[in-house]
C-alpha cells in the first residue's frame, strides 16, 4: 500500500514538473516563435526573436549610447529619446515589430489602423508590467468599460477651449524669463545658467494654469507627485526581476 501511494505521488510530481517545464518553454520560446510567424505572414517585419531577452539589451545599449552624445537645437529628437524604435522603423518600415522580452510590440503608424485599435477597446489589451500595478493605476492601464468611464470623466480637459494655452503659456514663459533675469542680474560678470529645471517645469506650469485656473499651485503639486511616482516606476522596472510563479 505504501509503495502504491509513493508511486502515485511520484507520478503526480512528474506530471506537475512536466507541465511547469512545458509552460516555461512555451512562454520563452514556442509561443513567441508562433507569434513572430503570424506577424510576418500579416506583412510585419522585425528582428528575429532572441531567447527570453528579445531586443531588450540592444535597446538599452542604444539608449545609453544616445544619451552620452550631445544634441543640438536643430537635431532630430527621436533618435535620442527612442533610438531603437527609430532604427527599427528605419530598417523594417512603418509596419514593424520589436521584442520586449518574449512579447512582441507592434508599431502601427497608419492613422486608420490606430483609430481602429482605439475604437476596439475590448479586443486590443494594453501590455502591463506586473510590478507596476500597485504604483500606476489609471487611464493608461484600464481596460474595457472602466477605461471608457474614466475617459469620459477626463473628456472636459480636452475641450477646445481648454487646449487654447497661448495666454497661459505666455504668462508662464514671462515668469520663467523674469527668474532668469534676476539670477543673471545678481552679478555683472558673465555666468552660466542651468535652464533645464526651468524648461522642465514650464509645460507643467502652463498645463496647471489651464486646467486649474487661478489655483494652479494645486496642479503643480499633482505634477510633483507624478514625477515622484515616475521615479518609483523606473526604479521598479530596472531593479525588479520577474520570476514565473513569484506573484
Amino acid at each position: 500500500m505504501a509503495v502504491t501511494i509513493t508511486s502515485v505521488l511520484a507520478s503526480i510530481v512528474c506530471v506537475a514538473a512536466l507541465r511547469w517545464a512545458w509552460g516555461v518553454l512555451n512562454w520563452v520560446w514556442f509561443r513567441p516563435k508562433r507569434v513572430e510567424r503570424c506577424l510576418r505572414q500579416q506583412g510585419f517585419s522585425g528582428k528575429p526573436y532572441r531567447f527570453l531577452v528579445g531586443d531588450w539589451k540592444e535597446s538599452s545599449d542604444m539608449l545609453q549610447e544616445a544619451r552620452t552624445k550631445p544634441i543640438g537645437l536643430s537635431d532630430a529628437i527621436l533618435p535620442r529619446v527612442m533610438p531603437f524604435l527609430h532604427q527599427v522603423v528605419k530598417d523594417y518600415g512603418k509596419n514593424s515589430f520589436m521584442w520586449i522580452g518574449p512579447k512582441p510590440r507592434v508599431n502601427i503608424m497608419n492613422p486608420d489602423q490606430i483609430r481602429d485599435v482605439f475604437m476596439k477597446i475590448n479586443e486590443y489589451q494594453k501590455p502591463t508590467h506586473p510590478q507596476l500595478k500597485p504604483l500606476a493605476c489609471g487611464l493608461a492601464s484600464h481596460e474595457g468599460e472602466k477605461w471608457a468611464k474614466h475617459r469620459k470623466i477626463i473628456n472636459p480637459a480636452f475641450h477646445q477651449q481648454k487646449l487654447k494655452m497661448i495666454p497661459a503659456l505666455y504668462e508662464s514663459c514671462s515668469e520663467m524669463i523674469n527668474k532668469w533675469e534676476k539670477v543673471v542680474s545678481v552679478d555683472d560678470r558673465p555666468c552660466e545658467l542651468d535652464v533645464w529645471p526651468y524648461l522642465q517645469s514650464l509645460s507643467c506650469d502652463a498645463i496647471s494654469r489651464t486646467s486649474f485656473g487661478s489655483n494652479y499651485k494645486e496642479g503643480k503639486r499633482i505634477f510633483d507627485l507624478l514625477t515622484e511616482l515616475t521615479d518609483l516606476i523606473i526604479h521598479t522596472i530596472l531593479r525588479a526581476i520577474i520570476i514565473p510563479g513569484y506573484r
